[in-house]
């Protein structure tokens, strides 16, 4: 990795705990577990933060953890290329390309279903970064 990656990775995981302790509340902890299952789905994956959000980065772009008042928000940019036989998906559904799960207060997360939706959009990035 080069130095200069290093240090902007070092920078965008600082500002995502500052979100996540911002948060104070359900928000942060749904955030922080997220941000979890993400890593330990891709142990490779890049966190960086863009458009004011955390984003998570393997052979472009994986997924955003945006906070709102009532709902965390995973937006899968491809997402609507992903198969989701869950039924995570729940939110943006509408779009041709992308979807998004949202997550509220009290909400249970499916982690074993989360990490392989995560595992589809990692390996949907790699088969187009190699194509």
């Amino acid at each position: 990795m080069k130095k200069s990656q290093s240090k902007r990775s070092q920078s965008a995981s600082a500002l995502i705990d500052a979100r996540i302790d911002s948060l104070g509340d359900w928000r942060g902890e749904m955030l922080a577990r997220l941000r979890a299952l993400i890593k330990e789905a891709d142990p490779d994956v890049t966190e960086e933060w863009k458009w004011e959000n955390p984003v998570w980065s393997h052979d472009g772009l994986i997924c955003t953890g945006e906070s709102y008042k009532k709902v965390v928000k995973m937006t899968f940019p491809k997402g609507a290329s992903l198969k989701d036989p869950s039924g995570l998906f729940n939110s943006s559904l509408e779009g041709n390309v992308r979807r998004a799960i949202d997550f509220h207060e009290g909400d249970t997360v499916d982690g074993k279903a989360l990490k392989a939706l995560i595992r589809a959009a990692v390996a949907l990035n790699e088969s187009a970064s190699r194509g």
